[in-house]
């Protein structure tokens, strides 16, 4: 399906609408042409005329083997995406109450979690009546933050969503 979506992206030798284009490429006189001339200078060097921006004022238009140009495309993509960043997010979930065992055993694991690069998402998750210690539940998050202060900075102040306080905690660790 991507496939067909980029070969349909670009319009190739008699599917050009307009009346003059822009022609440039390797080989060829740049400059305006009508579409007739540069189909035939597209032509006479056996290429494919390939309106490369249909915006621009005349259209650009590209003398190259249509193939050669798809295989560029699929390429460049290839790489734009093998280069994209993929941030990754780990939860750490506490009740209102918890224990400072519990408390230092998640803290262990955020504190590897944010040296390894990834983000951290604490939250507090209220049950019932628990939602009546809110304050503990901020402070506890707080805490967690302050003990997290050499691997990671705040990027969320901890907030209240539905029976959840979330507090999102970035690393320090520069991305490569």
């Amino acid at each position: 399906m991507k496939r067909e979506n980029l070969k349909d992206q670009y319009r190739i030798n008699e599917q050009i609408r307009a009346k003059e284009v822009r022609l440039v490429g390797e080989n060829v006189e740049q400059g305006v042409y009508s579409i007739f001339e540069a189909r035939k200078i597209a032509e006479s060097l056996s290429l494919d005329l390939i309106e490369i921006s249909p915006s621009a004022v005349p259209p650009v238009c590209r003398a190259l083997d249509y193939q050669k140009f798809i295989y560029q495309q699929k390429k460049r993509q290839k790489e734009m995406k093998a280069n994209s960043v993929k941030i990754v997010i780990k939860e750490i979930r506490f009740g209102p109450q918890t224990d400072d065992h519990d408390y230092d055993f998640k803290l262990k694991h955020a504190k590897n979690f944010l040296s390894e690069g990834a983000k951290v998402k604490a939250y507090v998750f209220f049950k019932g009546r628990s939602i009546l210690f809110k304050e503990q539940g901020e402070k506890l998050l707080l805490r967690f933050a302050v003990d997290l202060e050499d691997y990671g900075k705040v990027e969320q102040m901890p907030a209240l969503e539905g029976k959840k306080m979330i507090i999102m905690l970035g690393s320090k660790k520069s991305i490569k």
